[in-house]
Formats: C-alpha cells, sequence, structure tokens
C-alpha cells in the first residue's frame, strides 16, 4: 500500500531514524516527532493515516498523546508501539480508540501489515 502516510512518535531518536528508514523503503511515507507536543504541532500541519505511538516517553507520554490525537484529529488510525508489556496501559490505550499495539521492536513486515490494515480502516472509514 504505498502513499500511506505515517508519523512515527517517538523519543528514542536512533530507533526512531532506523524505523523510519525501513518503512520508507517499503513505500510508506513516514514523518518522524521526537515527542506528543512536537507530533500534535506536526498533525496541525500535515494530515496522516496511521500514527506509530510509542507508550512510554518522557513529557508527554504516549496515553496523554493518543487523548490528544483523538480528540484533534479523530479520524486518524494509531497503533501504540510499547518495550514494557503493561497490560492496563495496552487495555487503556485501546478503549481510548487505539487501533492497535504491538511489542519493541516490532517485526518490520508485521509492523507494515499493522499499517496497512489501519490505513485501509481509516480508508473505509472516511467514505
Amino acid at each position: 500500500m504505498n502513499g500511506v502516510r505515517v508519523l512515527l512518535i517517538d523519543d528514542e531518536g536512533g530507533y526512531t531514524d532506523a524505523l523510519a528508514k525501513r518503512l520508507d523503503r517499503r513505500g510508506l511515507s513516514v514523518a518522524t516527532a521526537g515527542g506528543g507536543a512536537q507530533a500534535l504541532e506536526i498533525m496541525g500541519q500535515r494530515s496522516f493515516d496511521v500514527i506509530l505511538l510509542d507508550i512510554k516517553m518522557a513529557g508527554m507520554d504516549g496515553i496523554k498523546t493518543l487523548s490528544a490525537i483523538k480528540r484533534q484529529h479523530p479520524e486518524v488510525e494509531v497503533v501504540m508501539l510499547t518495550a514494557h508489556a503493561d497490560t492496563d496501559i495496552v487495555i487503556s490505550s485501546l478503549a481510548m480508540g487505539a487501533f492497535d499495539y504491538l511489542m519493541k521492536p516490532a517485526d518490520v513486515e508485521e509492523l507494515v501489515r499493522k499499517i496497512e490494515d489501519a490505513a485501509m480502516k481509516k480508508r473505509s472509514n472516511s467514505k
């Protein structure tokens, strides 16, 4: 699914850069943000199909960022990424409208499939 617009939000710069390059090579249009506040600023200027959002970040964490995204951009689908298997946080994020979640480091092919599924859901809801 070429051309899917993805915003990757994570405060681990090395991980973000590496994952963005891998997704870009698979035909996705990827932008990055180093945290929730920066992501919301970027989302005010550009639209995205799917957001990849780390749960544990310094400053504005993933749950607060998810809440703000869903308030301001309810049509966008959000896939949560976490290195910490905290069931309560995952359940909370799904209840708040996250599309799904994956454990970090996520298998890139599985992540691409999840992004494609989320993008198809967004597009079908937009019709």
